[in-house]
């Protein structure tokens, strides 16, 4: 029976978030690869930004046949990372997945000169390393690495299907990495000054964002409006004025810059989809906020954050999810961040549905008050519109 690859890539992305070692993380995923597919060696090439250099940080295989981690280091002029940071797979390879034997017979093509020369030139890296694949990831446009893998036990050739797993795979591991490293940094600034740490949440919060494209600069916008909300209420109404003192601002701005932090979870087909989601989609986006509060559990200075991350998708009425709960069991931090993330939801343009104007959204908030809504936020929210604050 053939491998389920969908199901595989669901359960590495589940795997891969909750691993905040990134050594540990890397073995991990190389380790499933090798034995999952049986290649006979695979490596991630990661790019060390101190020695502006990709580096091989793990490699796996039989010894002898696999390349010692460490021992391979390429710099920016290398023909193999050459061939991806100027971008020549989106010329000339359909899905980004460089394979030796197609690119062989690419060779064979008309090509301009520049293409074919530096083409020859990574085919022969890759002789070099004894690699049949190269997979490149890529954040905001930055290489941040590539996958390497050998060639099959029994010299089989890659199926498609295996291809575009490893083409999805690529994207979720270095991004897996690269978030697991800033969680790595999260930990240490914390046990230096908590005000460093709002940088490392920031640099966290654009990672969220970048995976869904069609919610770009969500988080800064809904984290904005959330303490705009939270600073009108403790002047307006006595009893929230100890309530939200400095340190619950601080939890607040750090909850709301994190509160969409469980879509890291979530594939990229899912959060990009053009159009309205089926049942199952919907089911999985629905867990975001569950696995948002797993991913920071560990992190024992974030528990109060934590409350808003979980629950922001509760509803006043009980009807919200992951819990159902209602009116005052749900913490204020998340009711906040409730209010402040479906206004920016509704004024934002999806492929299936216009954006709403300010006003619009407003008055759809107001209806819902005492429903989805805290009465209380709600009517702050509609306060800050009149007054042009939003």
């Amino acid at each position: 029976m053939g491998i389920n690859y969908k199901k595989e890539l669901e359960s590495a992305a589940k795997s891969m978030i909750l691993v905040h070692e990134p050594d540990t993380l890397i073995r991990m995923i190389v380790r499933t690869i090798v034995n999952k597919v049986k290649v006979r060696h695979a490596g991630i090439l990661l790019h060390d930004k101190e020695r502006d250099a990709y580096i091989l940080s793990v490699s796996r295989g039989p010894t002898g046949l696999k390349i010692p981690a460490g021992f391979a280091r390429m710099d920016a002029d290398n023909p193999l990372i050459r061939f991806f940071k100027e971008r020549w797979d989106k010329r000339l390879l359909h899905d980004g997945a460089l394979v030796y034997r197609e690119a062989k017979k690419l060779l064979r093509k008309r090509l301009e000169p520049q293409a074919k020369e530096l083409l020859k030139k990574t085919l022969y890296q890759m002789e070099i390393f004894d690699v049949e694949v190269c997979l490149p990831t890529y954040f905001e446009n930055e290489l941040l690495g590539i996958l390497l893998l050998g060639s099959k036990k029994r010299n089989a050739c890659f199926g498609r299907d295996e291809l575009d797993f490893f083409v999805a795979l690529a994207s979720d591991v270095v991004m897996a990495i690269r978030n697991a490293k800033l969680f790595k940094d999260l930990q240490a600034e914390l046990e230096k000054e908590r005000r460093l740490f709002i940088h490392t949440t920031i640099a966290l919060a654009a990672a969220i964002d970048a995976k869904d494209h069609y919610t770009h600069g969500h988080t800064s916008r809904v984290t904005n409006l959330t303490l705009e909300i939270a600073k009108k209420i403790s002047q307006k109404y006595h009893e929230y004025k100890k309530k939200f003192d400095e340190k619950f601002m601080e939890n607040l701005h750090i909850a709301s810059l994190l509160h969409d932090i469980g879509k890291i979870g979530i594939s990229e087909n899912i959060l990009n989809k053009s159009g309205p989601l089926n049942e199952e989609e919907k089911q999985r986006m629905h867990e975001h906020p569950s696995v948002g509060a797993l991913i920071l559990q560990p992190i024992r200075e974030l528990s109060e954050s934590l409350l808003g991350v979980k629950y922001h998708h509760e509803r006043y009425d009980g009807s919200g999810y992951p819990e159902g709960l209602k009116g005052d069991q749900i913490p204020p931090i998340a009711l906040i961040i409730a209010v402040a993330d479906a206004f920016d939801a509704m004024t934002t343009d999806r492929p299936y549905r216009r954006a709403l104007s300010k006003e619009e959204a407003v008055r759809e908030i107001t209806k819902d008050s005492g429903k989805q809504f805290d009465p209380v936020f709600a009517s702050v929210l509609a306060e800050l519109y009149q007054e042009g604050k939003i």
